[in-house]
């Protein structure tokens, strides 16, 4: 295309439309960034788009989309505080206006829900969006019993998925998770993790959740189930405890919105009886350190709790909200050792596990449970603000 030059005899081309949007994509093989920079071309406009790929070999990909090369800091399989400064800085240098960062596995993510990312950002001014996976049922249970109801209680926002593989923000917001990981403290600032859900809603942000439809979930390298949630778990607790002045301040919860979410299957009668078996040995065994973390009706419970036959077992959803609440006080008074302190959670949660797999094997939907137990962390948020406040009424 020309445009008329004011000189007679002369045209200049017009200038190429400029960049709107960074894709920051945290992955490691190469057909994955292949697969995924072929759905970028295919959803935009190929000069809106710069894709900073950490991949050492994405130049050597055929792709109409302009590539910039990035490092890939500690090469974990999640977002780290050092994508977060990299985004930040890139989607700078470029003037940007949004940034979608897409973690391990994103290659399965699909065209709509891309699209959905960078819409709102572009198109709604929104500073965070979050996706809504459609998973399948029983997976991420550490988001399901603690993650997401205490992200909701607590700061009131609906994000199903506050430690989401995928997610979009404005440049405000990208200013603030960089300020946010510089601030990571400890040697390895990569061995961190960031809550965007909770800093935007300190920042006065506004947040909202995009349908992503399905996506596969990587397996962590670490299996241990203990050692995922005593670190998952930990830093949430440490975010809510150096954001206190923001979550004990009243807050009305936007409206609730949700898609279809798959069926339950039949649970496991083996894994069942075998999460229950280790409730009750902590039952008899950690009643030491739960009662230093727990009041005295809720060990009573527990110890009813562990006679009840692995098929009848539950964990009624007040009583969960309460035990982590209690966990959560005791983290933030160091009443012991943080690593004793979240080891000892374990067992509760694999009691609550064992709980939910019995509630959607019996024909309630794993989504109604959930949003039940997060109902709960709601409705019992006063105690834990009141024990947060004066924690010596509560130690009689």
């Amino acid at each position: 295309m020309t445009t008329t030059n004011p000189i007679p005899g002369q045209s200049t081309l017009a200038p190429p439309p400029a960049a709107q949007l960074l894709v920051l994509a945290s992955v490691a093989a190469l057909e994955e960034l292949e697969t995924i920079l072929a759905g970028l071309a295919e959803t935009f406009p190929p000069e809106s788009v710069i894709v900073a790929a950490q991949n050492e070999n994405a130049a050597s990909l055929r792709t109409p989309l302009r590539v910039v090369p990035v490092a890939q800091p500690g090469g974990t399989r999640r977002l780290t505080p050092g994508d977060y400064v990299n985004a930040c800085d890139i989607a700078r240098e470029h003037d940007l206006r949004a940034v979608v960062m897409l973690g391990p596995g994103a290659d399965s993510l699909r065209r709509p829900a891309l699209r959905g990312l960078a819409g709102a950002i572009l198109n709604a001014s929104t500073d965070l969006a979050m996706p809504l996976y459609a998973l399948p049922p029983n997976t991420g249970l550490i988001n399901s019993a603690i993650l997401y109801p205490l992200t909701r209680a607590l700061f009131a926002a609906r994000a199903r998925f506050p430690l989401a593989l995928d997610l979009a923000f404005s440049m405000r917001m990208a200013e603030r998770l960089a300020a946010a990981a510089g601030k990571v403290a400890g040697a390895d600032p990569d061995d961190a993790i960031l809550w965007p859900v909770n800093e935007a809603v300190a920042a006065g942000f506004s947040v909202d959740e995009i349908d992503a439809g399905p996506r596969e979930i990587p397996q962590p390298a670490e299996s241990d189930i203990n050692a995922i949630l005593a670190f998952v778990t930990g830093s949430l607790f440490s975010d809510i405890e150096a954001k206190a002045p923001v979550w004990q301040r009243p807050r009305r919860p936007p409206a609730l919105r949700r898609t279809s979410a798959p069926s339950s299957p039949a649970g496991n009668e083996a894994d069942v009886a075998h999460m229950v078996e280790g409730f009750r040995l902590a039952n008899a065994n950690l009643q030491e350190i739960w009662s230093l973390v727990l009041p005295p009706h809720t060990l009573v419970m527990l110890k009813r709790f562990s006679a009840v036959e692995p098929a009848a077992f539950r964990m009624p959803e007040n009583l969960w909200a309460r035990i982590v609440f209690d966990f959560l006080i005791a983290y933030h008074l160091r009443t012991i050792n943080r690593g004793h302190l979240l080891g000892a959670l374990i067992p509760l949660y694999l009691g609550w596990v064992a709980g939910h797999i019995n509630v959607t094997a019996s024909g309630t939907a794993p989504e109604r449970h959930i949003e039940g137990v997060a109902s709960a962390f709601e409705a019992e948020k006063p105690y834990l603000v009141a024990r947060w406040r004066w924690p010596d009424r509560f130690n009689a």
